[in-house]
């Protein structure tokens, strides 16, 4: 399948995440990484990211023979960022990527509360905390080779398209583009990256059941929840414009990494749900070597 991705091939990760991988406490059933890890060699990826940590042994030499072949791009933490200790907490999976030769540490502003149902309000003197956590825990990841960016997602301190654009303002990451946690919190994935196309430095490509995202605003479904219902779709099968918003990036000279991330819940841990999980990420390809089908065989420029 990789073959057929023209000038994204090469550029394609997936996150153990559309296996039903989750740091969030009782998220639901867990995949061993072996399966895992065997998904995504199977649907033809060369990379992906770390998981929640834990899930993969953090030691250099062993996380490297767990991998077998699979470059490692990012790791995703969520952390509060506003808090003092948000360096060291970040610290020990820095070191994960860094010694897995990651490029990319993807972080979220969390709350402090277990999970995405719910959030409290920070205060103008936490919101400047939170802008100086992430640049300090940008500076600890640079010194190990690392590039720092920042995940609007639901249930954390950027969520909402207000957000985004006060971060942007008055903080220096870029971001991870995620399209299914900017139309859940009530964006655009299309008029976003278009708007910031020089802050984007990472995506996780989604696509979204546009019903049950707004049941989420509402607050008529925790997020949890309308996870387990389906709320993330294969590419194609939801109501974000992948196809607008890939090309859109890629006309405008962006080069980095695309990690397809459909976030799943498991009832169980058999072989049916690795399966089902597998095929979700298969279609998810097709639709996206279709896109790539569209786009011009020259190399996009370099942002960074």
């Amino acid at each position: 399948m990789t073959t057929g991705l023209g000038r994204l091939r090469g550029r394609i990760a997936a996150a153990p995440i559309s296996w039903g991988v989750c740091e969030v406490p009782g998220w639901g059933a867990m995949l061993p990484p072996a399966r895992v890890l065997a998904g995504i060699r199977g649907c033809g990826l060369t990379a992906t990211e770390l998981g929640p940590p834990g899930w993969l042994p953090p030691e250099p030499t062993v996380l490297r023979r767990e991998l077998a072949g699979l470059r490692l791009t990012a790791g995703f933490l969520a952390v509060p960022l506003h808090h003092r200790d948000a360096v060291a907490l970040a610290t020990p999976t820095i070191n994960a990527l860094a010694g897995a030769g990651a490029s990319h540490l993807v972080l979220a502003a969390a709350t402090g509360v277990d999970g995405y149902d719910g959030r409290p309000t920070l205060d103008a003197d936490a919101r400047r905390a939170l802008v100086a956590g992430a640049a300090a825990v940008a500076v600890r990841a640079q010194d190990r080779g690392l590039h720092a960016v920042l995940h609007p997602h639901v249930g954390t301190h950027v969520e909402t398209p207000d957000e985004i654009e006060w971060f942007l303002a008055d903080g220096e990451l870029g971001l991870c583009l995620d399209t299914g946690h900017v139309l859940v919190g009530g964006g655009d994935p299309v008029t976003l990256a278009a708007d910031h196309r020089d802050r984007v430095h990472y995506v996780h490509l989604k696509d979204v059941d546009a019903g049950l995202a707004a049941a989420v605003r509402r607050g008529e479904r925790t997020y949890a929840d309308a996870v387990a219902a389906g709320l993330y779709r294969p590419l194609g099968e939801g109501d974000v414009d992948i196809a607008a918003f890939v090309t859109g990036l890629e006309n405008g000279g962006y080069d980095g990494w695309y990690v397809l991330e459909q976030d799943t819940r498991l009832i169980t841990s058999d072989e049916a749900a690795a399966a089902s999980a597998d095929r979700a990420t298969m279609a998810s390809l097709r639709h996206l070597s279709g896109i790539a089908a569209g786009l011009t065989s020259t190399p996009p420029r370099s942002q960074r």
